[in-house]
């Protein structure tokens, strides 16, 4: 009886094994193949960079992520909400459907770029790096396509129009052809400001709460006094960490007040910007500036302490109104699929190849939210920032730049955790 356990223990601890060395040779596989296709990716790359579409004309975008994808085997859906393309790869057995979601329009902006493959179109640039977004994901279906005999179910590869306007992942979402996918779960990356390679990530809300807040007076108000009266409303609506700046964006990305400090400064506030406008309207006056919350709950008391502030002052009587003229949601990570895809990525990468955020950006935001609110899914931030080569991929800032080797760091990590989540 001894002899039969331990002959079924030893058989057990060869399977295990067997499966354990099946497993690390894929990901060894993925990181070779990576290897082999990075030169291309970084052309693809670098021919997006040169030639940017903005939001709602991404023709010849789309045009050229559809051919590679037919080239890869994919069966591909065009024009869908727009100039949305949808690459389809059937592992041809039963299992989940998972989708990777990278977005495709650029910037209207003319800033500084110091690199020679710059923008050959005037006043339109890649300053938010949707170019590398979109080499990561044609290159994480190339991995894949190559390994389908690996996974399971089927993968939907989405190249998202329109992001920079807040509204190409929303009509994606809601279109007919989305809703017949059945997809269980959707993923994303965006390159910023971290260290090149650094993949950071969090449950729950990624990004603050962006409100844009319109306060109205009657045409008594002097622009002066509604400038003195909105500066009093940022002084007492202000709430952060003692001696801390959370609109200081670069410090984001510090080490040590940073987003990966479980101290960080980027959390628990509430401030509004410096920046406001106002307009004379129709015998009434317009204050209109954005706001920044960390905490859900605390959002319906913005408008009553508003409120509150400009009745205690001296210019109550040419109040009107005060609303949410623009309330976009924001970044919701899955928690349970947050958990599972930290552990995976350290489980293949090692421990120091995702870093926890403990704070929530302000300024920023992602339409990926649309997605999230259909299916649960995660969105990563992956930096491209290398200070020893001066690039600085703080995105819509002058001089953005991507060191290219992210790319690769985001199509082995991200191949990688998809072929795990087929086998869930």
């Amino acid at each position: 009886m001894k002899l039969k356990k331990n002959l079924i223990f030893l058989l057990l601890s060869i399977l295990i094994s067997c499966k354990s060395s099946e497993e690390k040779n894929i990901h060894q596989k993925i990181e070779n193949d990576t290897e082999e296709i990075f030169d291309n990716l970084v052309e693809i790359r670098r021919d997006f960079h040169q030639n940017p579409e903005l939001a709602g004309d991404e023709k010849r975008t789309s045009k050229i992520i559809a051919e590679y994808l037919s080239k890869l085997g994919l069966e591909v859906k065009t024009d869908v909400a727009g100039h949305g393309v949808i690459g389809i790869l059937k592992s041809g057995k039963e299992g989940k459907n998972i989708a990777w979601r990278a977005d495709m329009d650029a910037l209207p902006n003319d800033f500084p770029d110091e690199v020679p493959f710059k923008s050959k179109i005037k006043g339109i640039q890649h300053g938010c790096g949707h170019d590398v977004h979109m080499a990561i994901g044609l290159g994480i279906a190339e991995i894949l396509a190559k390994n389908k005999e690996a996974i399971k179910g089927t993968i939907y590869f989405i190249f998202q129009p329109e992001e920079e306007t807040f509204v190409g992942a929303k009509n994606m979402a809601n279109s007919s052809l989305f809703s017949e996918l059945k997809i269980d779960e959707i993923y994303a990356l965006h390159v910023t400001g971290l260290p090149v390679g650094q993949i950071m990530v969090k449950p729950n809300e990624l990004y603050a709460y962006q409100k844009r807040i319109q306060i109205t007076f009657n045409d008594e108000l002097s622009k002066e006094d509604a400038g003195i009266l909105y500066n009093q409303i940022r002084t007492e609506t202000l709430r952060k960490k003692d001696g801390a700046n959370p609109w200081e964006i670069p410090m984001a990305f510090d080490s040590i007040v940073g987003l990966t400090n479980p101290n960080t400064i980027f959390k628990d506030y509430l401030f509004m910007e410096e920046n406001f406008v106002i307009e004379e309207n129709n015998n009434q006056l317009d204050v209109k500036a954005y706001a920044y919350e960390t905490n859900k709950s605390n959002l319906s008391n913005v408008l009553p302490k508003i409120e509150q502030i400009i009745g205690e002052s001296e210019y109550k009587d040419k109040f009107i109104s005060t609303s949410f003229i623009q309330e976009n949601p924001t970044v919701l990570n899955d928690m349970l699929l947050t958990k599972n895809a930290i552990n995976t990525l350290t489980n293949i990468y090692g421990s120091k190849s995702v870093a926890m955020d403990y704070g929530q950006i302000p300024y920023f935001n992602d339409d990926f939210c649309y997605f999230q609110q259909k299916i649960p899914g995660v969105y990563f931030l992956l930096g491209g920032s290398n200070r020893e080569k001066g690039i600085n991929a703080m995105n819509h800032a002058p001089n953005f730049g991507v060191d290219e080797e992210c790319i690769k760091v985001g199509v082995k990590s991200f191949s990688s955790l998809i072929l795990e989540r087929t086998k869930e």
